[in-house]
């Protein structure tokens, strides 16, 4: 059986938060190569996790339309790090 769309949107959170290296220090960030501003990318998405985290708990209903937003946005921005250096560009993210 398939998962709730909150289900499925905290898991695309968990997955995220898992993969990302959002504890990054700026020198971290902004020491090589740059296809993208790093820091912007992590600062939004860390926002978007938050809010959408912060509206489950307060019992908000996300649809589909929200889970696959989110979930491909999380992989754009992981690809733009792996492209700067930061993530594993060899670690697959569904």
């Amino acid at each position: 059986m398939k998962p709730d769309t909150q289900t499925a949107l905290m898991q695309v959170i968990n997955l995220a938060r898992q993969s990302i290296p959002f504890g990054l220090t700026e020198a971290q960030m902004c020491s090589g190569v740059c296809h993208g501003c790093s820091k912007k990318l992590l600062d939004f998405l860390e926002m978007e996790l938050d809010s959408w985290e912060a509206r489950i708990i307060a019992g908000e209903v996300p649809n589909l339309g929200d889970v696959s937003s989110l979930a491909r946005m999380s992989k754009k921005i992981y690809i733009a790090l792996s492209k700067s250096g930061l993530v594993d560009p060899e670690v697959k993210v569904k």
